[in-house]
């Protein structure tokens, strides 16, 4: 697909690796394996292990994808009342 068929959505171009990588540095991976309760964020975490199983299991990548689109959203309201952004996400 190219880009005039998917203008509004955010994942569209950003690879998995980008996705996991942003994650980590603003969640970190304690609270990602306390969002989503898979192995690979809690147990001896790493991108790698990560993306393996990611691309194994539709379920899970649709979760990731999940909270990569709820920290977009979380950065942009921030953005717009002009505070900094918060790695738990509060408020």
């Amino acid at each position: 697909m190219t880009e005039r068929e998917q203008p509004h959505n955010p994942l569209h171009g950003v690879t998995l690796e980008r996705v996991l990588t942003e994650l980590v540095d603003h969640f970190g991976w304690e609270a990602m394996g306390q969002r989503i309760a898979i192995r690979c964020f809690t147990a001896d975490p790493s991108i790698g292990s990560s993306l393996k199983f990611l691309r194994k299991t539709p379920w899970a990548r649709e979760k990731v994808e999940g909270m990569y689109l709820y920290m977009l959203r979380e950065k942009a309201r921030q953005a717009r009342r002009g505070s900094p952004p918060t790695a738990s996400g509060e408020r």
